[in-house]
C-alpha cells in the first residue's frame, strides 16, 4: 500500500483505487440515469397538477409576490397550458370589516404549478354584492 499523499489543500488524502472510483460514479450515474429512463420527458411536461394543488399553488405563489395572504380562491380552470384561478386578497383593512377593500386577482399557471402571469381584474368592499 502507498504511503499517504498530502492534497493542494493541505489535507492528508489516503490513495484510493481508480477502479474502485470508477465502480462508484459508474453506480450513482445509473441510479440517476434509471429514475429519468422510467419518466420520458414528454410525460413530465403533459402531466397537469390536480385542481386542489393549483388552488394551493396560486395563493401561495400570489402571496410571495403581493405580500398579502389572499383571504381565498374563488374560481380555478383548467386551460389549453395549465390552470386559471381567480384568487381573493385583502388589499386594505377597514373598520368596520365590511368596509375593507378586497382584489380579485387572475393567476395563470403553466402545468406543473408555477405561476406565470397575475393581474388584478377587480377591487370592491368586503360587504359588496354581485349584481347581475
Amino acid at each position: 500500500m502507498a504511503a499517504d499523499e498530502e492534497g493542494e489543500s493541505g489535507e492528508v488524502r489516503r490513495p484510493s483505487s481508480k477502479k474502485t472510483a470508477r465502480k462508484t460514479a459508474k453506480k450513482t450515474s445509473s441510479v440517476r440515469a434509471g429514475s429519468r429512463e422510467s419518466e420520458s420527458e414528454s410525460e413530465r411536461t403533459a402531466r397537469r397538477v390536480s385542481a386542489p394543488r393549483a388552488m394551493r399553488y396560486a395563493a401561495e405563489q400570489l402571496k410571495e409576490l403581493l405580500g398579502r395572504a389572499p383571504e381565498s380562491v374563488s374560481s380555478v380552470k383548467p386551460t389549453e397550458d395549465g390552470w386559471q384561478a381567480d384568487v381573493e386578497v385583502l388589499e386594505l383593512e377597514r373598520v368596520p370589516g365590511t368596509t375593507s377593500v378586497m382584489a380579485t386577482y387572475r393567476v395563470v399557471l403553466d402545468k406543473e404549478g408555477e405561476l406565470v402571469a397575475y393581474e388584478r381584474t377587480r377591487r370592491y368592499t368586503r360587504g359588496q354584492i354581485d349584481r347581475r
